[in-house]
């Protein structure tokens, strides 16, 4: 439990609006830059709308500091857990004057992205860049654990839930879309990690939960029209399955950590009624959330990348074939197509 050079946690999240009025302004700050009329902007924010004007990925993260300060004080891991977002309070820049008011010095971030992408990892080293900028305090990104047993036993568990519920069904995992050239240069350039490393995991999680016949689609495209982003759609995907036979399908949401608004409006209101519409039978099983795997899992990214800065020799924990990935990014790695920005790790 030595946590040394680590003297506190981040844990780095995408942020959601709390109330209404907060909607479109939280919209803005995720699509700034790109040009995205305000009307289009105030579409979207219609789904926010169903579920009282607000998301639930805040009350999620709590959930989540929650479980890794009983975790941490259980295991005897004496770190205090701080939590800043992207795009909305509390902020990273907020969290990280605290950090500096409170004397810490290095931190270790825990993002809740497992996987390789421009907007999943870069973006979040360049916005902790921005936070960090000025302050006597240094963060280190801790490795994405897409492949770490932490993060897909509790998707495995699931599954078998899904398919004791709904024997015999298509499984379809899922995960969030995004641009065809963001997953060109995810892991380097023409490298394609985002994309493949969900293959990973959907294949693990099959063989782990004995699944026959699955596949992998993608939820919450945004932006351009003529930009081509990864497909199938999620929708899309269920009607060409009932063409071919299939009537009943477990949706497991591999692309996410906890039930956010890509989750619960994607998933289990927009697809589940493009199933109902279909006469498909539609289970959606959980996302790791506050798993105790998951929670303890965290505990060790942590104390693992502790003993590699110390220069110990340590044991990297992951399951299938790709083994664990780095620490620091190649600088080629994710690269922003739209500015040559400053990050950290």
């Amino acid at each position: 439990m030595d946590p040394r050079p680590f003297d506190a946690i981040l844990l780095v999240s995408f942020g959601g609006p709390e109330r209404p009025e907060d909607v479109v302004p939280f919209l803005e700050n995720v699509t700034s830059g790109r040009g995205i009329p305000r009307e289009r902007l105030e579409e979207v924010g219609q789904h926010y709308s169903l579920f009282g004007g607000k998301s639930p990925i805040n009350e999620l993260n709590l959930e989540l500091l929650e479980a890794l300060r009983k975790d941490f004080a259980d295991h005897g891991l004496d770190l205090p857990i701080y939590w800043g977002n992207r795009n909305w309070d509390p902020y990273l820049r907020d969290a990280a004057r605290q950090m500096a008011s409170d004397g810490v010095t290095h931190a270790a971030c825990f993002v809740t992205s497992a996987y390789s992408s421009y907007s999943g990892c870069r973006q979040y080293r360049e916005d902790l860049y921005d936070a960090t900028n000025g302050l006597d305090v240094k963060l280190s990104r801790l490795r994405h654990y897409f492949n770490h047993p932490g993060f897909v036993g509790p998707l495995t568990e699931a599954t078998k839930a899904g398919l004791e519920h709904l024997p015999d069904s298509h499984v379809i995992f899922v995960t969030h879309s995004i641009p065809d050239s963001m997953n060109e240069a995810s892991g380097g350039p023409g490298k394609k990690a985002y994309e493949l490393q969900h293959h990973e995991v959907a294949s693990i999680v099959s063989n782990g939960a004995g699944v026959e016949k699955w596949s992998l689609a993608y939820c919450s495209r945004s932006g351009s029209p003529h930009t081509r982003w990864l497909e199938p759609d999620i929708n899309d995907h269920l009607r060409d399955l009932h063409e071919g036979g299939v009537r009943s399908v477990v949706v497991v949401p591999i692309g996410f950590v906890s039930d956010h608004m890509e989750v619960i409006y994607d998933l289990d209101t927009e697809a589940m009624a493009t199933a109902k519409e279909l006469g498909m039978a539609f289970e959606r099983v959980d996302t790791p959330g506050t798993h105790p795997d998951f929670v303890a899992m965290v505990r060790d990214l942590v104390l693992e990348r502790a003993a590699a800065e110390r220069g110990e020799p340590v044991a990297r924990l992951t399951v299938g074939d790709f083994g664990p990935s780095h620490d620091r990014c190649p600088a080629d790695c994710c690269f922003n197509a739209r500015a040559d920005h400053p990050t950290i790790a």
